[in-house]
């Protein structure tokens, strides 16, 4: 059996320009990087204004295991599927952050034979947006500190600065940090930390942007801090926002690459849906609409945190509309929320399996009820699983009329797909949508924040401190209350305990934090214990990743 980078290393990739041409791309709409991919110009994207949207498919997930369950590679073999039936299917996809390259989950861009590739590339640098991000963000940090540095002309109290610097690693040691030491020609000492790059508010900015005057206005909006009169202070008042966008004017332009099957894929944005909004970006999407009749695109980890952002969110932002809903589920992940130790998931075990269900169903419920929107459960089938499980699975879901398909793509590529793209169509064009978000804008940030936390997660009310409760107050006030809520929050479980499997109820969910995110137009509330930098595990996947004397790389995934 191949590894996933041994079976994208073995793929016949045809050039970008040939996938391109599948879509009716001009060869001068390109922007290539290499001969398999390639930027798509602006001035082009504006030129699809006027035609028709195709479909749009959301594939989110249950609440995943550790090792995660196959949404991205769903995502890939549902669009190979749709292809291979008949329909003109374009993919969305976030880009991979270094984070968990070399962290925990190892490459991001599918698996098996339901890959993006070069997968190589995908997964490392790829075009460099991930690099314009942090450069822009940190030229931000820089100009803010060297204002205070000469004089200090804005009055920035350096105890309010709100602006932290980003990497794109896991590096728990970058969390909190005094900078600024050394004497008086280095700066002010303070406390400051890192991010990773992928909850950068740039990051979400550029994700959300429509065109180059609209990500300049954003980016000029951030609030990086206060000054002593508590007035806030924005990159456009550094004179910042400018550069910033210089910095960002490629990063902006959405990604061509190809499936495994030489299908089109965009891939752009970033990922994180439990500390980020964590879709792909709006250009992209919107861009894929005009050029197939159906898109499928992810929102990260369950249907908890990414769809419910994708909708609350990028929807209410972008007039975006689901046409219906992947959520995919794996029988081990089913009973490890029914109790099951993850080592032992593989076994069959059908007291556990109709233990964890229970985390699907509330999944299916939000998607159904909350959201409004018809779906499918997708089942990524293992060697493990066993008939008796797979019909404990349909007899439980059956009344809730929600198909339940156990999908191949991992080891057939779109052909292991091709029930789950039929069962896609049908709900499709059966047309039976009623899609709303799960607030309205005009509810206050804590009513919005107990209202992600009531209907979605099952929480019988939320809590925080008076200062937090304090901070939300004064932002209201401050004319931020129409602002949607991003809530950053552990993806493993309904509640912000990660222990706390299936389907948890009648918990409070703490909110420890609150940030402002002018720029991209909403409020981070920061849950439990959830950190917007990770640390890496006790053997991170870099461990494992090593390259020959020909430059071939191994242990990628």
């Amino acid at each position: 059996m191949y590894s996933d980078i041994e079976i994208a290393q073995k793929a016949t990739l045809k050039p970008v320009n040939e996938i391109a041409g599948r879509l009716g791309i001009p060869l001068e709409a390109l922007d290539p990087y290499g001969h398999y991919k390639a930027k798509i110009s602006l001035e082009y994207i504006n030129s699809l204004a006027s035609r028709p949207d195709g479909k749009l498919i959301l594939v989110t997930a249950m609440s995943p295991t550790p090792a995660g369950e196959g949404k991205t590679t769903t995502t890939v073999g549902l669009g190979d599927a749709l292809n291979r039936i008949g329909k003109k299917a374009v993919i969305c996809l976030r880009e991979p952050s270094l984070g968990p390259v070399f962290g925990m989950k190892g490459g991001a861009a599918g698996g098996g034979y339901a890959q993006v590739v070069p997968m190589e590339d995908i997964n490392l640098h790829f075009t460099g947006d991930f690099g314009a991000i942090a450069l822009a963000n940190n030229l931000l940090s820089a100009l803010l500190d060297n204002h205070i540095h000469h004089g200090n002309e804005l009055d920035i109290d350096v105890r309010r600065i709100a602006w932290k610097r980003v990497v794109d690693m896991n590096d728990r040691a970058l969390r909190d940090i005094v900078c600024s030491l050394g004497g008086p020609g280095n700066g002010y000492p303070r406390e400051d930390g890192f991010d990773i790059v992928v909850a950068s508010e740039v990051m979400a900015i550029l994700c959300l942007a429509t065109s180059i005057a609209n990500l300049k206005e954003r980016l000029g909006n951030i609030v990086v801090g206060y000054t002593r009169a508590q007035k806030p202070v924005t990159a456009k008042d550094l004179q910042a926002h400018g550069a910033m966008t210089v910095l960002l004017r490629d990063a902006l332009k959405p990604n061509l690459v190809q499936t495994l099957e030489n299908n089109p894929a965009f891939i752009h944005g970033g990922p994180f849906a439990n500390i980020a909004h964590g879709c792909n970006s709006v250009l992209a999407t919107k861009t894929a609409l005009k050029l197939g009749d159906y898109v499928v695109t992810e929102a990260g980890f369950g249907a908890d945190l990414g769809a419910e952002k994708f909708v609350d969110i990028k929807c209410r932002k972008s007039g975006l509309k689901p046409a219906a809903v992947v959520i995919v589920a794996t029988l081990r992940a089913l009973k490890f929320h029914g109790g099951c130790e993850l080592k032992d998931v593989n076994n069959k075990n059908l007291e556990a399996l109709e233990r964890g269900i229970a985390n699907l169903e509330r999944h299916v419920n939000n998607v159904q009820n909350h959201y409004g929107l018809p779906c499918v459960v997708s089942t990524n089938q293992f060697t493990s699983d066993t008939p008796e499980e797979f019909a404990l699975l349909e007899e439980r879901f059956g009344g809730m009329k929600v198909p339940v398909i156990s999908a191949r793509h991992w080891a057939d590529g779109g052909k292991g797909a091709e029930a789950v793209a039929h069962a896609v169509v049908k709900i499709v064009e059966q047309g039976k949508n009623d899609f709303h978000y799960v607030y309205e804008d005009a509810l206050t940030l804590w009513d919005k924040m107990r209202a992600i936390a009531t209907k979605i997660y099952g929480a019988a009310d939320i809590t925080a401190d008076s200062k937090v409760r304090a901070q939300i107050a004064r932002l209201q006030a401050d004319g931020y209350g129409h602002f949607p809520v991003c809530v950053a929050k552990t993806q493993y479980s309904f509640s912000t305990d990660p222990g706390a499997r299936g389907a948890p109820s009648g918990h409070n969910v703490n909110v420890r934090e609150v940030r402002l995110a002018a720029g991209a137009e909403f409020i981070v509330m920061v849950c439990g214990d959830i950190m917007t930098m990770p640390g890496l595990p006790k053997i991170p996947s870099a461990n494992r990743i090593d390259i020959d004397e020909n430059g071939k790389i191994s242990g990628l995934f």
